[in-house]
């Protein structure tokens, strides 16, 4: 399995982080709208899951561990698939049903090998995603763009919106379009 190497910046000002990103001359990479189908393990085991997301062109399959709120706490094991209907239909026959269904909005960045993604979710403010290969080039890109935004945090999504008082369950939905 991999540790990911990631950090956020919460409540950015959007056109602030791009101008920035682009007076660094970083890379513009491209323009995401994420599905995400979130399926618990089986057995259920604490802050482990599987996650199927596809931006319409490019789909994976994703086992993700959560071991801390620290830039290197989470692992994950991740293989492309081809399709993500087919591969929604597997994890149906083996008996695994969705406990979520997310969307976001994604603008990447590429900055010496350190991917900057802008993400827009439902109901919660614009915040910045940091990944790199390691803690030091982590640390080094948010420290340059953290001005862009009002706060540094290791948490994941999830805890994203566990501080913007939504519970778990208020999570299970969440799309651009409203509750369908």
């Amino acid at each position: 399995m991999n540790i990911e190497y990631e950090s956020r910046i919460l409540e950015v000002d959007k056109q602030k982080a791009i101008d920035k990103l682009k007076s660094l001359n970083a890379s513009f990479v491209g323009e995401y709208n994420y599905t995400r189908y979130v399926y618990d393990t089986k057995p259920v085991r604490k802050n482990k899951w599987i996650r199927l997301r596809s931006d319409g062109k490019k789909t994976t399959l994703t086992f993700k561990e959560f071991k801390s709120k620290s830039i290197d706490g989470t692992n994950e094991l991740e293989i492309e698939v081809s399709d993500l209907d087919k591969t929604k239909e597997f994890l149906k026959i083996l008996g695994y049903t969705p406990r979520s269904i997310q969307e976001n909005q994604r603008t990447r960045y590429n900055l010496n090998g350190v991917e900057i993604d802008i993400d827009s979710w439902p109901f919660i403010p614009t915040f910045i995603e940091v990944e790199g290969k390691n803690e030091m080039e982590v640390n080094k890109v948010i420290n340059i763009l953290k001005d862009c935004g009002k706060e540094v945090t290791n948490l994941d999504v999830q805890g994203i919106y566990e501080k913007y008082g939504y519970k778990k369950e208020d999570i299970n939905y969440l799309s651009f379009k409203g509750d369908e």
